[in-house]
């Protein structure tokens, strides 16, 4: 199968005190996306459910990450989701450290007719 990635996204996220890795990923995921109206389906003349989208998560503790709850932030497409170790924990003077949730979104199509 030709698979081709034709788009990469980026976003950042927090949580700021509840040390919550999930909250920080959603809001990165959402940074990516909300800032964008692309529509790369159409473009190439694929049906939205036709786009293959991988979703590379960052964090300081990626086991803390429910993927599983972030998969309806997006609206079609085939999604997988991967956490790795990244972003950053940045320590307070009291309290749980802000975490900062980085995200890379990866858009591709099979680009064989079928």
């Amino acid at each position: 199968m030709p698979i081709h990635r034709v788009l990469t996204e980026f976003g950042l996220g927090t949580s700021l005190r509840r040390q919550d890795y999930t909250q920080a990923a959603r809001r990165a995921l959402q940074d990516a996306l909300w800032h964008n109206s692309i529509n790369m389906a159409e473009l190439y003349g694929f049906p939205k459910e036709a786009m293959l989208i991988d979703v590379q998560i960052g964090v300081q503790q990626p086991q803390q990450v429910d993927t599983n709850s972030l998969h309806d932030i997006f609206p079609y497409g085939q999604i997988t989701i991967s956490v790795v170790h990244g972003g950053l924990d940045i320590p307070r003077p009291q309290g749980n450290p802000t975490v900062i949730a980085n995200v890379a979104i990866n858009v591709s199509f099979d680009m064989e007719p079928a």
